[in-house]
């Protein structure tokens, strides 16, 4: 009996390791998944049972699936804003989702200023995607549930070149939206806005898609060169590296939606609603999504490397008009006349040349400098892209790898109140990810971030902090994750940061600054 139960025990026993292991090795698969991937085993274990609508539209199911997961974020400028020259692009965001004026940039301001917008829960631990204009510049960023519940958020990163920001909050098991895909969505397609426009609670509206690949120089204003975020002149980096290809819609946007889920009738999201053209700065039946394609890949950069891996082809171009057509002889007006092409790029080293007419990508007919930007904009340094153009009329493809940025030719003190760690964290205006057990070998030490983007106007930026610095101590704290960063943050006395570290050149590095400058 004893036999038997000694075996019983040891069975017992034997099966909880095994399980406890699996489960360790399960976990860290799925911390190391895209978002898309996480969400697949989400929705997995948590279907939606959201049908699409045909006929007579009924949008009950997917509005009821998808509010809980937008979310309102306010916003707070509290820090003095510097001169900034008239005519910025974000102007038209400013006034058109709620944006102080200026952003609290170009006014002296002596009092804090409050603004808000939306955003898109994409993952149950607390990952939310936005728009960059609703939280650039903000000093404490709050996000509000439909349940009421209220976080302060960190910043993961952001990107003004495609208007994408990505923020992260302490909760768990939050209300998800699930990504579709951008690709499928069609012209005269029902699709819902979801946000918090004029100051309201969640609100939905509804619309068709009313165009693709929408380009309204809301982000590349004041560049020469249009449509030409993947170039740049044979001595320079381009001016904008921006990447526009909206989805048009018709459904009811307003001042406050920025941010927001763009879904169609199965609830799935397939942009992130981002600009309206109206002359009042109120709905006038235009809005714009950034396709949700393009989202994945923006935000899963942010978590892996801190920033944007950004892919170049190498080539100046312009859209064919008639008139170019006609003065340069071309049979057809679909393509990208190639202007020139940078000096040991990616399409130079595939053979394209000046004068090459580029026709598609990826077997995608290229009809407007959206196809190839969008395309482009969702691949990194490395990848390989087919691109088919055309040489005295003949068409040939060729296999392109794309290049980093690095294979272009270059071209106040305020208050002394106390500040919570997730404000310190957001000031710092930078990105960080864990330093690689490697790394930390070669430059002998046992913790450590590194710092992979600098933002203008952040305390790093301020003092000069560079990338590539690793931080190994906060406040006397070893760090190893951006939690671990925020935590040492909240040790912070007298608004006086110390930071340890060590530089790229494996020089040891000591900073002490104020929170307030």
């Amino acid at each position: 009996m004893n036999k038997v139960g000694l075996t019983l025990l040891t069975a017992v026993f034997g099966g909880a390791v095994a399980l406890g292991g699996y489960k360790l090795i399960e976990n860290k698969k799925f911390d190391s998944m895209s978002f898309e991937d996480k969400q697949k085993v989400y929705f997995a274990n948590n279907p939606t049972g959201v049908m699409s609508s045909t006929g007579n539209p009924d949008f009950t199911q997917a509005a009821a699936a998808v509010s809980p997961g937008v979310v309102h974020i306010k916003t707070t400028y509290s820090r003095k804003g510097s001169q900034q020259s008239q005519g910025s692009p974000f102007d038209m965001f400013e006034e058109f989702f709620g944006m102080p004026q200026g952003g609290g940039r170009r006014q002296m301001q002596s009092q804090p200023v409050q603004a808000s917008g939306s955003g898109v829960i994409i993952s149950d631990d607390g990952y939310i995607v936005t728009n960059n204009h609703v939280v650039e510049d903000a000093d404490k960023i709050e996000v509000v549930l439909t349940d009421k519940r209220t976080f302060e958020a960190k910043l993961i990163g952001r990107d003004p070149n495609t208007d994408l920001a990505l923020l992260k909050v302490s909760g768990k098991g939050l209300p998800v939206v699930k990504m579709g895909n951008s690709d499928n969505v069609n012209v005269g397609e029902w699709v819902l806005a979801f946000g918090y426009p004029l100051g309201l609670q969640s609100t939905v509206t509804a619309g068709i898609i009313s165009a693709k690949g929408r380009q309204i120089g809301i982000l590349s204003e004041g560049q020469q060169q249009r449509g030409n975020p993947f170039g740049g002149g044979q001595d320079q980096i381009p001016v904008s590296s921006a990447i526009e290809s909206f989805i048009q819609t018709d459904a009811v946007i307003n001042k406050g939606n920025s941010g927001g889920a763009l879904t169609n009738a199965s609830g799935e999201l397939i942009g992130i609603n981002s600009a309206i053209a109206s002359p009042t700065g109120t709905y006038a039946g235009y809005g714009f999504a950034i396709p949700v394609n393009l989202v994945k890949k923006i935000v899963d950069d942010f978590v892996e490397y801190g920033n944007v891996k950004r892919g170049y082809i190498g080539v100046t171009y312009t859209e064919i008009t008639p008139e170019l057509a006609k003065e340069k002889g071309f049979a057809d007006v679909d393509g990208l006349y190639v202007q020139d092409v940078v000096a040991g790029g990616a399409a130079e080293a595939a053979g394209v040349k000046k004068g090459d007419i580029l026709t598609k990508i990826n077997g995608k007919v290229i009809t407007g400098s959206p196809v190839l930007s969008e395309t482009i904009g969702r691949a990194r340094p490395g990848d390989k892209v087919n691109v088919t153009y055309k040489r005295d009329g003949k068409e040939k493809q060729v296999s392109l790898t794309l290049k980093g940025e690095e294979s272009l030719k270059s071209a106040s003190t305020g208050g002394k109140a106390s500040k919570s760690a997730t404000e310190i964290y957001n000031k710092l205006g930078a990105s960080f990810i864990p330093a690689s057990a490697q790394k930390k070998k070669e430059l002998g030490v046992n913790s450590g971030v590194v710092v992979t983007q600098v933002n203008r106007g952040g305390i790093f930026d301020y003092f000069g902090v560079e990338r590539g610095l690793v931080i190994t101590e906060v406040n006397g704290k070893a760090v190893n994750t951006v939690d671990d960063i925020e935590a040492a943050l909240g040790a912070t006395q007298r608004n006086i940061v110390r930071l340890k570290g060590v530089s790229p050149q494996g020089g040891a590095v000591q900073l002490s600054f104020p929170v307030e400058y």
